[in-house]
């Protein structure tokens, strides 16, 4: 047996992984979610939300979102225990052309339905909707919008310490 010169078998195997990694060379979106706290949210552009309040990342832009204000409660299910909010927590979708095709909802510790009416305006809006818990959504923001485009996909996203009646601690 002659022992060829070079590359050992382990190496070539970690190579030929690396070469899989399609998303390598690609740039992360600057609205990625780096860190989901109890109260908010650390961006991997360097921005922070730390008050409580929600993100919502559209089109490579991030705001702090409070669906509940317009309540004036922080209660966000309704007494079916589905997750709604006013259809006017998603008025940025209606000044928006083109809009996402894709809306990531991250409903803070737990995944809830959402109501009928909501899931009706969002598609009057001709948007799509995956509803997650927040960490799962975060992840599935950050997969999809490196891969597809901060342009085909938004997320609106709640705190994970978020507690009903209470808000984000």
């Amino acid at each position: 047996m002659q022992r060829v010169v070079g590359i050992s078998q382990e190496e070539s195997s970690r190579a030929d992984l690396s070469a899989l990694d399609v998303l390598g060379n690609t740039p992360v979106p600057a609205t990625s979610v780096d860190v989901c706290t109890s109260n908010g949210f650390h961006l991997n552009s360097g921005a922070r939300v730390t008050d409580g309040s929600g993100v919502l990342l559209i089109n490579g832009e991030a705001f702090t979102w409070r669906p509940w204000v317009p309540r004036g409660e922080r209660r966000l299910l309704n007494k079916k225990g589905q997750w709604e909010v006013p259809n006017e927590a998603f008025g940025l979708f209606g000044l928006l052309w083109p809009r996402p095709d894709l809306l990531i909802l991250g409903l803070g510790p737990e995944i809830r339905p959402i109501s009928p009416e909501l899931r009706r305006h969002l598609s009057s809006l001709g948007v799509r909707v995956e509803i997650l818990d927040t960490r799962n959504a975060a992840a599935q923001y950050n997969l999809l919008a490196t891969e597809r485009g901060v342009e085909d996909v938004a997320a609106a996203l709640i705190p994970i310490g978020w507690r009903e009646g209470l808000g984000a601690a």
